[in-house]
């Protein structure tokens, strides 16, 4: 037969993903800081927590200031485990998840996202934190407004992320609004009972 083989048209190699944008690394930290503040600032303490709570988050605070972000992690390592443990007051939804996760151990089949390829696991894992994130930004933007703070001006952030999660994934836009938020809420929260007159953190910009 004349003419060349049939054979299928060449592919073209499918494009390199992006590699992801490098965020300050200080937002990781901020993330879970403000947070913690709040949960300090919960009725559910009922006085004043204990200073094995306080101390923690006052170490966080320091190291966050200094720019020691390794010690400020390990400080909210430790207040997670602190804030876990029974004899304390039950923190309200949702702070309380804000305490050390120790799940069960469970065979891999178990897991829901065991048959999921790798991408598809990395990205149900980050869309739960910044739903996570959303759902703490709420609730403190929410306490806040209801015990003398003003939140006024920060209901656009918490809009802004809402809206950038409508759509399943969790796009770039998200984190910088979330950010945001915890940057200018942080400064205007009472300080917790039980913890020194030092300010809140200054974070970077």
């Amino acid at each position: 037969m004349p003419g060349a083989p049939n054979r299928p048209p060449e592919q073209k190699e499918p494009a390199a993903p992006l590699p992801p944008v490098a965020e300050p690394p200080d937002r990781g930290v901020l993330r879970r800081l403000v947070p913690c503040h709040v949960a300090l600032l919960q009725d559910s303490w009922k006085g004043a927590p204990s200073p094995e709570v306080v101390g923690p988050f006052e170490k966080a605070e320091a190291a966050f200031r200094s720019g020691d972000l390794a010690a400020a992690q390990s400080a909210l390592d430790l207040l997670a485990i602190r804030f876990a443990e029974p004899r304390w007051p039950t923190l309200p939804a949702p702070f309380r998840d804000l305490r050390v996760s120790i799940p069960f151990p469970v065979p891999p089949q178990w897991d829901p996202d065991h048959a999921l390829a790798p991408a598809d696991r990395d990205a149900r894992k980050a869309r739960r934190r910044a739903e996570e994130q959303l759902t703490l930004a709420e609730a403190s933007v929410a306490w806040a407004g209801t015990h003398g703070v003003r939140t006024d001006d920060l209901a656009r952030h918490v809009q802004s992320a809402r809206g950038a999660l409508a759509a399943g994934s969790v796009p770039p836009e998200f984190y910088p609004a979330i950010d945001a938020l915890w940057t200018e809420l942080g400064p205007r929260l009472p300080r917790p009972k039980g913890t020194s007159g030092a300010g809140p953190p200054a974070p970077s910009s």
